[in-house]
């Protein structure tokens, strides 16, 4: 892939967006990360994913502006296809995905880390979603994440003041997690993800789709669905390995089955 590296840390995937100078997104881009994505799901060696950006100024800028410059709609088709089909694959990758935001994430640049399920910044990172100032919207998710996140107050100042925040404010309000020294997200992302490692990767798919789940469907027919997967888990060895590990006080041997 040209605009996406990917390293593997033990059964973490440590992907980086490379395309400076601001790692902006492209169609090529967005491809490269939905396909990447597909793969990780695929790979049951898999159970977390780390996202950052290359260099040490930008998370991702967002969209390169050029490919609008023209006004021509078609590409505005194309572009929000692709950044809804990419950001809608890693909101549904099956483990845990943490966002290392190492510098600027603006416009589609927070949206990507908002479709990550954490979000680690860096002290010095800057997030917004200024689409409206350039005469455009947050069309990859940005509106719905970032109002389930933060709720419609800060949501509303963001997107339609435009309003800029660094990273203990993001913390403050519920945008990031955690704040971190310069230069230390990646390697406190990767320290989260191995805490991922220690539980049953089929246990936390099935606890990711109900907690996602309870953005859309009201809290009773969550419930149901919470006790119906509880009771699929007795089908995998996960479930049986995690039971007998612990009486026997040793750790799982997981095989994501």
């Amino acid at each position: 892939m040209e605009f996406i590296k990917l390293e593997q840390r033990g059964h973490t995937a440590l992907v980086t967006i490379n395309n400076p100078p601001a790692n902006t997104w492209t169609e090529q881009s967005l491809g490269e990360l939905k396909t990447l994505v597909e793969e990780l799901n695929a790979n049951r060696e898999i159970y977390a994913l780390v996202l950052t950006g290359e260099g040490e100024k930008f998370f991702s800028a967002g969209a390169d502006l050029k490919l609008f410059a023209e006004g021509d709609k078609a590409v505005a088709v194309t572009m929000a296809r692709r950044f809804g089909q990419a950001f809608e694959a890693l909101s549904a990758f099956r483990g845990v995905s943490i966002a290392a935001i190492n510098g600027y994430a603006m416009g589609g640049g927070l949206e990507v880390a908002l479709a990550c399920d954490i979000r680690i910044a860096e002290s010095q990172a800057q997030m917004a979603l200024p689409e409206a100032t350039v005469g455009l919207l947050p069309c990859a998710g940005g509106t719905q994440n970032l109002t389930a996140l933060v709720g419609e107050g800060w949501a509303k100042r963001m997107i339609l003041c435009g309003e800029r925040v660094d990273a203990a404010q993001a913390e403050k309000i519920g945008l990031v997690e955690q704040v971190v020294g310069t230069g230390t997200a990646v390697e406190v992302a990767l320290a989260l993800a191995e805490k991922v490692g220690k539980q049953s990767p089929v246990a936390v798919a099935a606890c990711k789709t109900l907690i996602q789940a309870g953005r859309e469907m009201p809290r009773g027919q969550a419930l149901g669905i919470e006790r119906e997967l509880f009771v699929d888990l007795f089908d995998s060895e996960d479930q049986k390995e995690g039971v007998q590990a612990f009486l026997e006080k040793r750790r799982a041997e997981w095989k994501n089955r």
